[in-house]
């Protein structure tokens, strides 16, 4: 099978993954073989290849295979396998399996189990022909979810959909968004059908017409050093940050009246918050495999859509340098 694959840590101007010929892996129990149809490209993926998150032990091993939001058709089952059968559609998060015993995966939170491994950082990924997935954190793609271009939903989606639960949000709600990509442009989209009004907040012309499109009521541009936004002091009563940025963070901070929710899907924190205005901080990473089906039904019925482009699997390290330039419009996805 050929496969992208990162053999060493490398800035994605340098061309980081290498095309291989590999041989094509077997399911064993409780696991299925993927033939991927498409394959996201995340902005962690960009992280992990270029040596972002070393020091939290991301990857876990090298070489490695990246990716970890995929679609594709099942070509073989393993032993006690009985939810899939040889041509189904298939589709696999981050979540590649977790231990099913600890007390986050007995109370229906195994994003956050502890022994959990993870597509594409600790286990081969989606940048390939074929990929190998654990059948019991695998999904059944419903009808009406387009399998060359909606493996977003299986990262961005999943994301989005808690980090918008995680907000608390309802019809009396105003919510400023930050951050208009592949997970924001989503979120958008949920947090609108829970009635709220929407501001997203980023910066570029491309950006603000992807977030009108996908329905916000406003996009405020801030500017790239954020001081465009003091003017919006006090004014949501919750914010969701995916702009991976300290200044994103801060700004947001100061967009929240008193009593009122940050929900981060980012790396970073508050250096100063007033305890008199009892701001509450959450974070929110990806998602259950409850929360995964919710957005699979939300999208099969058409309420949210992702917008893509589409790459072969051998323009990865084009897309990645892309992605760096803040080039891509959405999602960009692989199709082997």
């Amino acid at each position: 099978m050929k496969s992208m694959v990162l053999r060493e840590i490398r800035k994605a101007e340098e061309e980081p993954l290498v095309m291989e010929d590999l041989d094509t892996p077997e399911p064993s129990e409780n696991q299925i073989l993927i033939r991927i149809t498409s394959s996201g490209v995340c902005r962690s993926n960009l992280h992990m290849i270029e040596g972002d998150w070393v020091q939290n032990g991301v990857p876990a091993r090298l070489p490695i295979i990246p990716g970890h939001e995929v679609i594709g058709r099942v070509e073989k089952v393993g032993e006690n396998v009985d939810y899939f059968r040889k041509g189904d559609l298939a589709g696999v998060q981050p979540l590649w399996t977790a231990c099913g015993r600890c007390e986050y995966c007995l109370s229906g939170r195994e994003n956050l189990c502890p022994n959990k491994q993870v597509t594409g950082e600790t286990l081969d990924g989606g940048y390939s022909e074929y990929m190998l997935a654990d059948a019991r954190y695998a999904y059944r793609i419903p009808a009406g979810i387009d399998e060359t271009r909606d493996a977003p939903l299986f990262c961005p989606g999943v994301t989005a959909y808690r980090a918008v639960k995680q907000a608390r949000l309802g019809p009396a709600k105003e919510v400023f968004i930050f951050g208009v990509g592949g997970v924001g442009h989503l979120a958008i989209q949920f947090a609108k059908l829970s009635g709220a009004r929407v501001t997203a907040v980023s910066t570029g012309e491309r950006h603000r017409d992807l977030a009108l499109r996908v329905g916000a009521d406003d996009v405020i541009d801030p500017g790239r050093d954020y001081s465009g936004i003091s003017k919006f002091s006090r004014a949501a009563d919750r914010a969701i940050v995916f702009a991976p940025s300290q200044a994103a963070i801060d700004a947001a901070l100061k967009t929240l009246k008193p009593g009122g929710r940050l929900v981060l899907g980012v790396f970073g924190g508050a250096s100063s918050i007033p305890f008199v205005d009892e701001i509450e901080i959450v974070g929110s990473v990806i998602g259950t495999r409850k929360d995964m089906n919710e957005v699979l039904r939300l999208a099969s019925t058409g309420k949210v859509r992702i917008e893509a482009e589409r790459y072969r699997l051998d323009q990865a390290n084009e897309v990645l340098l892309r992605l760096k330039r803040g080039q891509i419009n959405g999602r960009a996805v692989l199709n082997p």
